[in-house]
This record gives structure tokens, C-alpha cells and sequence, in this order.
């Protein structure tokens, strides 16, 4: 069940994200506004998650990771409800903000719940439930917005938390149990402001080159100031006893290749929506509901790779699946660059279900594989670390994708997106993916090795457990005895 209910938040958090910009052109005349100024409202929501998220590992280990994760539900729900009552743009705004922090608690928090739950070698199964929720909401973010706002009201993209966040609370209180550190660690001020500012100038000069409304000057200033305090920050960190993003922890490999490896492959998170969207709507001409429906098959996908990732990892290893996977999940992404106007529908829709059945498998290896190693301990610490990486992948994703259609266009001299400069899109983005295949290349062969249980250990147990009949079996048959051995009975 704790995997079943994190799992729920996860898909509540990444379906919020992306839901709220198929509503903004009716939320703009609703609010009397513009959709271009409304674009706020998202930034705000991103702004708070990337800024907060370092300090969930510190808030669970103080105040009790049961306690803090029902809270951030409670508050995503008030704040979800206080959206949906927004009167103008500014309310809307600050909701989104409060949202943002609730949001940023939820998912690292109820990852350190599931982690000290669970046995070590049950992660892998678990985490296969949280990549599908993960991998599903920004896929049905949009066309689940287009169908609220057309059937029903803007409204509802935020009423719809409400009951699921109810059911997770009923939930929280019945199965899961609280974990406190025995120490109340104290809070790293520096490193706080030091990672926030840095993760919100970072996330913004992202938005910025997406919206095209300032050049680039302003988000390159933006990109500059959060490379700056990245700096800082490393510098204060390896120097602070209790660091709020423990840096050490790269030092260890399964972690390290996780994390950086596992980001490289996620920018596709961020960047296949934004590029299927541009190509279905704008290249082809696809209506809202047909792009989502066909972007849905990425869905199936996820969902079919639930049965046998245990299986497939128990069997051949994290190192080999995730290095030769996350070639394949690249290359997958590249077919999406030889899509045009008369390819079959039914071929690009089993073209994305493949790759996203690739796409969920990978990230269900490098998510379990990053707890592989990690002392219990430093659980909540890892899990926060984890969640600012995934963070700012996604964002990255988005930003590369925007930077590679830009320049494309400049190229071509034009000012108009065309399919080729979407085409690129996806050149880059898969190459990127391939190139991840590096890091899981440098892993020992037995990475991970704890958290799954492997062909020859079943074959083992098989082999033990056929003795062991066979013993019985043997010493049920009733024994041949002589004269002198009845007598000595």
C-alpha cells in the first residue's frame, strides 16, 4: 500500500504541473487578463518546487516524515481549492506559489516513507509503481486539461486534487508509520539560500528562453546567477558538517550514475510533450484531443513494463539493462524525428508506446538503483538530493528543446516554427540519451545487486528447495529391514 499512496501523490504533483497550460487562454478571460501574463501562474508553481525541494530530507528527519507528508497533502488540497476561488491574477499566483511548496514536500517525503518501509530487496518492485505516475501525468496533463475546460470549467484542473488528496490521507493514517530522526538536525541556512537562489534564477532563465519575451541577455543573466551560487554552494557544502544537499554522496558510484546518468535520459520528461505537442498541433494539424490520444500510447507503454521490470533486472543486471536500454530509449526518441504529415497514425502511436515501454523501464532501474547503496540513515538526504536532480532534468529538458528549436530557425533564417526545426528537437534529445549510456557503462557488473534478487539466487533456492522434497521423500518410504534389525528395534 505506501508504494500504491506515494505513488498517488507523484501522479497528483506531475499532473498539476502540466495540466494548468491547456486551461490558459480560458483562465485569462476568466481573470481578465492575458494568456501571456497568465504564464506566470506556471513559473510560480516550478519556482516554489525548485526552491524547496532541498529542504524536505532536514523537515523529515525534524518534524517526522508521516506527519510532514500529511501535511503537504492537506496543503496542496487547501491550496488547490484556493485556486480554484483565485479572483484574479495575483491570487491565482499565490496559491500557485503555496501549491508549489506542497508539491515539493509530497514526492521526496513520501520516497523517504517508502524507502524506510520496505526491505532493500523489495525497492525495485516498488519503484516500478512511481514511474508510472510519474511518466503519466505530464502525458495526460494536456489532454485531460483540454477535456475539463471544454466539457466543464477551468475550475476543475484544481477541484480534481481535492478528493484524490482525501482518499491519500485515509490512507497515510491506516497503513503508513511515522520515521524521526533520534537527532533534530539543525538547518543549513547558507546552503538553503545558497540552493534556493541558485535552483529558482536556474528555473527561471529556463522559462524565460521558452517565452521568448526578454531575448537572451536576461536569461542567460538569470542562468549565470544560478551557476554562481551552484559554486558557492559546492564550496560551503564540502565544508559544513550536515550540508542540505550532501554532496558526498556522488562519491558513491550506483548513486552517482544514477543521478547523472539517470538525468541525462530524463530530459526527455520534459522535452517529448512540448515536442510531440508542437508536431501533432502545429506541424500536422491535429486537434488537441487527437495529439493527446495519440500521446497516450506512450502511457500503455509505462504501464506494460509495471509486469516484467522485476524480472528483467533480476535476470541481466542493472548495468547491462540500463546500459543497453538507455540506448535503446534515445534511439526511440529519434524515430519521432522521421515522423511527417502521411505516416499512419497507428504506426507513430506503436512507435511511442515502444519507447515509452523503454522510456518507464529505464527510469525505473536508475531510481532504484540511486537507494542501492545508501545507508539508512542518509536516506532522507539522498531522497532530497534525487528529487533537485529530477528537478532540474526536467526543466533542462524543456530548455534544451526550446534553445535547439531557436536556433534551428536561426539557421534557416525563418521565424516561423517549421517540422524540421521540431525534427531536430528530437535528434538532440535522443543523442543526449544515448550518450547516458556512459555512466551506467562504469558501473561494476553486481551494481545493485542487493535489491533484487537475481536468476542464480532463485535458481538456489529452487535447487535447495528440490533437495529438500527429495529428503522427505526419501525418509517417508517405508525402509526393508532383517530379522537382527527388528531385533535391535
Amino acid at each position: 500500500m505506501v508504494p500504491f499512496i506515494v505513488g498517488c501523490a507523484l501522479f497528483m504533483q506531475m499532473l498539476d504541473a502540466t495540466v494548468v497550460a491547456t486551461a490558459l487562454p480560458m483562465m485569462a478571460v476568466s481573470l481578465h487578463s492575458t494568456p501571456v501574463r497568465m504564464n506566470v501562474a506556471i513559473t510560480s508553481y516550478l519556482l516554489a518546487v525548485a526552491v524547496f525541494v532541498p529542504i524536505c530530507g532536514w523537515a523529515a528527519d525534524r518534524f517526522g516524515a508521516r506527519r510532514l507528508f500529511i501535511f503537504a497533502i492537506s496543503l496542496f488540497a487547501l491550496t488547490s481549492l484556493t485556486c480554484a476561488l483565485s479572483w484574479d491574477l495575483m491570487s491565482l499566483t499565490i496559491s500557485r506559489f503555496i501549491q508549489g511548496i506542497a508539491g515539493a514536500m509530497m514526492v521526496p517525503v513520501g520516497r523517504i516513507i517508502m524507502l524506510r518501509t520496505i526491505p532493500r530487496n523489495q525497492i525495485l518492485k516498488a519503484t516500478s509503481f512511481l514511474s508510472i505516475p510519474a511518466l503519466l501525468g505530464p502525458i495526460l496533463g494536456p489532454p485531460l486539461g483540454g477535456f475539463l475546460v471544454t466539457y466543464a470549467s477551468w475550475h476543475w484542473i484544481f477541484l480534481i486534487n481535492i478528493p484524490i488528496a482525501a482518499i491519500g490521507i485515509a490512507l497515510i493514517l491506516k497503513y503508513v508509520l511515522e520515521f524521526r530522526s533520534e537527532e533534530k538536525p539543525r538547518l543549513d541556512w547558507v546552503g538553503f539560500l545558497l540552493s534556493g537562489v541558485g535552483m529558482a534564477t536556474f528555473v527561471i532563465g529556463i522559462e524565460a528562453i521558452g517565452n521568448h519575451t526578454h531575448g537572451y541577455l536576461y536569461p542567460l543573466l538569470l542562468l549565470g546567477t544560478g551557476l554562481v551560487c551552484s559554486m558557492l554552494y559546492i564550496h560551503h557544502a564540502r565544508r559544513h558538517p550536515a550540508p542540505i544537499i550532501d554532496l558526498s554522496l556522488l562519491k558513491i558510484p550506483t548513486f552517482s550514475a544514477a543521478v547523472v546518468g539517470g538525468n541525462m535520459t530524463r530530459l526527455s520528461v520534459g522535452a517529448m510533450p512540448f515536442l510531440l505537442t508542437l508536431l501533432f498541433q502545429i506541424g500536422f494539424g491535429y486537434s488537441p484531443l487527437a495529439s493527446g490520444m495519440i500521446t497516450f500510447s506512450m502511457a500503455i507503454g509505462a504501464l506494460m513494463m509495471k509486469f516484467i521490470a522485476t524480472s528483467v533486472f533480476g535476470r541481466w543486471g542493472f548495468r547491462k539493462v540500463l546500459l543497453i536500454n538507455g540506448t535503446l530509449t534515445g534511439l526511440m526518441t529519434i524515430t519521432n524525428a522521421f515522423f511527417i504529415e502521411s505516416t499512419p497514425v497507428l504506426l507513430m502511436g506503436t512507435l511511442l508506446l515502444i519507447g515509452g515501454f523503454f522510456r518507464s523501464l529505464q527510469f525505473t532501474g536508475v531510481n532504484s538503483l540511486a537507494f542501492a547503496d545508501i545507508e539508512p540513515e542518509k536516506m532522507s538526504q539522498a531522497s532530497s538530493f534525487s528529487a533537485t536532480a529530477q528537478q532540474i532534468g526536467i526543466s533542462l529538458g524543456m530548455g534544451i528543446a526550446t534553445v535547439t528549436l531557436d536556433l534551428s530557425m536561426q539557421m534557416r533564417g525563418a521565424s516561423h516554427l517549421s517540422i524540421g526545426d521540431i525534427h531536430t528537437g528530437f535528434w538532440v534529445i535522443g543523442l543526449l540519451s544515448v550518450a547516458a549510456a556512459y555512466w551506467f557503462y562504469k558501473l561494476d557488473a553486481k551494481a545493485g545487486e542487493g535489491i533484487t534478487v537475481h536468476k542464480e539466487r532463485k535458481n538456489r533456492v529452487r535447487f535447495k528447495r528440490k533437495r529438500r522434497s527429495a529428503s522427505v521423500t526419501k525418509h517417508t518410504e517405508p525402509r526393508k529391514t532383517s530379522a537382527g534389525d527388528e531385533t535391535r528395534l
